[in-house]
């Protein structure tokens, strides 16, 4: 992970000015890390410790961390100070000589955040004008992870929703007014923070991931479309998002610095809003799909997927039928079949940004 660096100058005048007063020298560090941000905060609280007037200064200086940073608050230690130890080169602390390289702007900081734009991302089928919406298509599984494998036929999931999703962009293409690309356009394997970072990266305005469910009841059959929650609507929920979120884990694949990444974004409201967009167009899924194919009763579920944690794409993820279930296994594996679920996605999707572009 990346040091975060704080370069502020608005506060550091009263702070020379006021640690003269007490005859104390103010130092300062370069090269600041989240921890030695902390340490330098005891610092400044050892000069004004004599003083009961630390809270005035206090006021001067914190709001530029916390605006910055959004740390919790520090009291000042205004009767006894522990000495603090930080390994950093500590600089001039005469004020000619902060003076002599002033920073650029009132503070610089950066951030570990996931990338908005890489190499290797997929091809865009579609129009070439960039302010058309563009749809990321993820074909769930792949390469050596086949996914569910149904007991009729030995259909594997990572071929169905490759065929599906495949299905999806050609009906998409018809429209002319939607950009279309997929995660993977062959048999290959993605980690779960790849395929929706794929559609970060590229500035998706929607994010599907195609999936085919199995279960022990052979008569468990249907369509379902889940959206992101922390918490499970219900058993099933939980048990296929545990499902899915292993996969990885089988893999061999760590994925322990993902949600870190993702939560140092901190864009609450951003990602609260993406979960309503999700929902809306979820919604309109299901609605589209009712006439075309078999959806199941309690078809919109909610669960803590790792694929749909793209915290600013509006992402569904599609279980368009179950492989365990003989009559959903005849009608994904046939042509016909495949597109009627096409025919159903694409008509949410363009009628999801017809709506989109009416509210603006």
């Amino acid at each position: 992970m990346r040091e975060i660096h704080v370069r502020e100058c608005d506060w550091m005048q009263d702070c020379f000015d006021f640690c003269n007063r007490l005859g104390q020298e103010p130092r300062l560090f370069r090269g600041y890390s989240c921890r030695t941000i902390v340490h330098e905060r005891k610092f400044w609280t050892v000069c004004l410790s004599k003083t009961h007037k630390a809270d005035m200064l206090s006021v001067a200086i914190l709001p530029a961390f916390y605006m910055a940073m959004s740390f919790p608050p520090v009291h000042p230690v205004r009767d006894q100070v522990a000495p603090v130890v930080a390994p950093q080169t500590l600089l001039s602390t005469q004020k000619q000589a902060f003076r002599a390289e002033p920073p650029k702007r009132r503070y610089e900081v950066s951030a570990p955040i996931v990338s908005r734009i890489g190499k290797g991302l997929p091809v865009i089928s579609g129009p070439k004008d960039k302010s058309l919406p563009l749809v990321v298509l993820d074909a769930g599984h792949g390469g050596h992870d086949p996914g569910a494998i149904s007991p009729h036929g030995g259909k594997r999931e990572k071929d169905v929703t490759l065929a599906i999703a495949r299905a999806i962009r050609s009906e998409l293409l018809k429209s002319g007014r939607i950009r279309v690309a997929l995660t993977r356009d062959s048999d290959k394997f993605l980690v779960l923070q790849d395929r929706y970072g794929i559609a970060r990266k590229m500035n998706a305005d929607l994010f599907i991931s195609i999936h085919a469910d199995s279960a022990e009841n052979p008569e468990a059959g249907g369509g379902t479309v889940y959206t992101l929650s922390e918490v499970a609507s219900d058993r099933e929920a939980q048990r296929l998002a545990s499902r899915e979120n292993k996969s990885d884990i089988i893999n061999g694949v760590n994925l322990g610095g993902a949600d870190a990444d993702v939560s140092s974004i901190l864009i609450d409201l951003t990602q609260r809003e993406t979960m309503n967009v999700s929902a809306e167009f979820a919604r309109l899924l299901l609605r589209e799909s009712r006439p075309n194919m078999r959806i199941r009763t309690n078809s919109h579920r909610f669960a803590s997927f790792v694929v749909l944690k793209a915290p600013d794409t509006p992402s569904v993820l599609f279980e368009t039928g179950y492989l365990s279930n003989e009559e959903d296994v005849e009608f994904l594996g046939s042509e016909s079949g495949r597109q009627k679920v096409a025919r159903s996605v694409a008509n949410a999707i363009q009628i999801h940004f017809a709506r989109r572009l009416a509210s603006q």
